[in-house]
């Protein structure tokens, strides 16, 4: 875990990042151009593998997921106003990038930005994050509350079904976004438009069948790939949560973020995005410029490291414990309850 310096102040740390910072064209349109082309290539092999075997199809869809996903850490990155110099440019293409990942723009920056301010402050839990309960809180539930928490945390519900309903029929209508967010509003609008209009064009052009039958396990994959990529960077045993007189921005960032380590070729599909805790210091780093960041900074190198084998064990994980200030699993949150009760 990484322990914050004194010296961990704003000034501190924006001195310390500042060299990173900033957009840099070039390497955000060389990015840019190695994931949307690969991803229209391999959606194009997975329409032509129709006719031969549609095993072939499923993995050049999970080829297209992977640069999907690529796509989609360039949205974030334009979200957080650090892939393009013009806001412009970064704002239409973040909205276009949308629409392919099912993601309205504008809603979606402001509701991550939400939870960049708040990650790991208990009192303001609500935009942007997988919901998570006290242990104080999930027993004070009734059976039915609990059996319902229980439910959304299984871990084939949590990838799966609650994955599909949360990019698929969520997104169209998010209700817990205040009527007064008009610009997040309107991006959702504007992004159901969009869809329907090249949903349309692909129904009268190749068929619903085809287009289902090729576009539909991509966006199976990626809701349960966006869904494990953003769980396993903030839920692990010694996360961080604090209540809000307690809590610290940048404590937050080092000790309630991980460090996925995944082999190179998933480091590289998902834009870095696994060195979390780099991110949550600053948005202002591209993604292209995480690893050189750690890299020179010493005491980024000691953040809790996840690996990929650690990121299933890691689902289990649902409760936050106060009193342990740790995070555990359902059986040892019995076991905890009923040895608290007892004493």
């Amino acid at each position: 875990m990484v322990v914050a310096p004194d010296k961990a102040t704003a000034a501190y740390w924006t001195k310390t990042l500042s060299p990173f910072f900033g957009a840099d064209a070039r390497r955000s349109l060389i990015q840019l151009f190695w994931s949307a082309v690969p991803f229209l290539g391999f959606w194009a092999l997975a329409y032509w593998a129709l006719d031969i075997s549609y095993w072939f199809t499923l993995i050049f869809a999970l080829g297209a997921t992977g640069f999907l996903m690529r796509l989609f850490m360039i949205q974030h990155d334009c979200g957080h106003g650090s892939f393009f110099k013009s806001k412009r440019a970064r704002n239409t293409l973040g909205f276009v990038i949308g629409v392919l990942t099912l993601i309205p723009y504008e809603y979606w920056r402001k509701t991550h930005a939400y939870h960049h301010a708040h990650s790991g402050d208990l009192d303001k839990r609500g935009f942007g994050d997988i919901d998570t309960l006290t242990l104080q809180e999930y027993f004070a539930r009734s059976s039915w509350g609990r059996l319902a928490y229980r439910v959304y945390r299984n871990p084939l519900i949590l990838l799966g079904v609650g994955a599909v309903f949360h990019f698929v029929v969520f997104h169209r209508f998010p209700w817990n976004v205040p009527r007064n967010w008009k610009q997040a509003w309107t991006s959702v609008w504007k992004t159901n438009l969009a869809l329907a209009a090249v949903v349309t064009v692909f129904v009268l052009t190749i068929g619903p069948t085809d287009f289902l039958l090729v576009h539909g396990p991509i966006a199976l994959f990626t809701c349960a790939a966006g869904v494990w990529l953003f769980y396993v960077q903030h839920q692990f045993e010694n996360t961080y949560w604090r209540r809000t007189q307690n809590w610290n921005y940048f404590d937050a960032a080092l000790q309630g973020s991980s460090h996925l380590v995944l082999p190179r070729p998933l480091q590289w599909l998902t834009a870095n995005i696994g060195i979390h805790h780099v991110h949550h210091l600053s948005v202002r780093i591209p993604n292209y410029r995480l690893q050189e960041a750690m890299a020179a900074v010493p005491e980024l190198r000691n953040a809790t490291r996840v690996t990929l084998l650690d990121s299933f064990r890691l689902l289990g994980l649902a409760l936050w414990d106060e009193a342990g200030e740790r995070l555990v699993g359902f059986r040892e949150a019995k076991r905890l309850e009923e040895s608290r009760s007892v004493t």
